[in-house]
């Protein structure tokens, strides 16, 4: 059973494929009225949402299916009167796939390990591997390729999006930098680099990380940013990490750094004057809603992609 939790787990060549549909999906939207009639996805929530919620349960019914929203916070699961392998095992015989935007990521890859019906990774705290589709679908649309652009990704890098970004770029033989703070809990996990490392030497390509922001971002051809204070950090850790962080703020001046050319990316939420200034977020090269939108599209895509190889199209 072909499931999406990590982007480690796809071959460059179906992750090629995927995206290609993607594009398809947004361009000629008449012929997948009917890709999803009579199929259901459970989408399983234990994270706040607006993105994922609203373009996977949109994208079902434009397709013709039906999206079902389970809230751990008022169920079995959630309360702990029902196990993770109980809970997947039963809704595998009710439903044709299951999305599930998770804190722990082992808790999706044990749904995989359970699940007789493909399973989706939509958000855990190790790993986002939608988010990062969309991001390539994005980079491609706007540049015409993926092939040995680069990006430069700054900020509080030992998260889910630099993770899936790793993996993501190396295996579309993309550059990639991270320009982050030094200390373990500011950088990505060890395991996750190491991979996209051996992925890129493959290609030819750079994997890099460095504390300078300047040697990060210069010349890139996309600067990426996330948000400074992801769901699980404690509020009373705010000012603590603006400080740590500042340094790496993409502002005016560090997006001249960058190619002149160069896309302004975040995956949203973002909070203007923190992980970015407003002039950038809002300004001609930024494409973050264009992100936003393509989540919809390439979601489509890793459904009906996942459908066909369980067999279940």
């Amino acid at each position: 059973m072909l499931h999406l939790i990590s982007l480690s787990d796809w071959p460059s060549a179906f992750i090629e494929e995927v995206l290609t549909l993607g594009d398809d999906a947004k361009k000629n939207p008449g012929n997948y009225l009917n890709a999803m009639r009579r199929k259901t996805l459970m989408m399983i929530f234990e994270k706040p949402s607006l993105r994922t919620r609203i373009s996977f349960e949109t994208g079902m019914s434009q397709m013709g299916g039906h999206a079902i929203f389970y809230d751990t916070s008022t169920s079995p699961l959630g309360a702990g009167k029902e196990s993770v392998e109980d809970t997947v095992k039963t809704v595998s015989r009710y439903v044709d796939m299951i999305m599930a935007r998770l804190f722990e990521h082992s808790k999706v890859e044990e749904m995989a390990k359970f699940a007789t019906v493909p399973v989706i990774n939509a958000l855990t705290n190790f790993s986002h591997p939608c988010q990062v589709l969309a991001d390539l679908m994005t980079i491609r649309e706007k540049k015409g390729r993926l092939k040995g652009l680069t990006l430069a990704y700054l900020g509080d890098s030992n998260n889910n999006v630099t993770h899936s970004l790793l993996y993501g770029c190396t295996k579309m033989e993309m550059n990639i930098r991270v320009g982050c703070p030094a200390g373990d809990q500011f950088m990505p996990h060890k395991k996750v680099f190491s991979e996209a490392v051996r992925i890129s030497k493959k290609a030819g390509t750079e994997v890099k990380i460095t504390h300078d922001p300047i040697e990060a971002v210069q010349g890139a051809d996309v600067v990426y940013t996330d948000s400074w204070m992801s769901y699980h950090i404690p509020a009373h850790e705010l000012n603590e990490r603006v400080r740590i962080f500042t340094p790496f703020q993409v502002n005016a001046k560090r997006r001249k750094q960058a190619a002149k050319d160069a896309l302004f990316m975040n995956c949203l939420p973002a909070l203007r004057g923190y992980e970015q200034t407003a002039d950038v977020i809002d300004g001609p090269q930024s494409v973050v809603f264009d992100e936003a939108e393509n989540r919809l599209h390439v979601q489509k895509a890793v459904m009906i992609k996942l459908m066909e190889k369980s067999g279940r199209k």
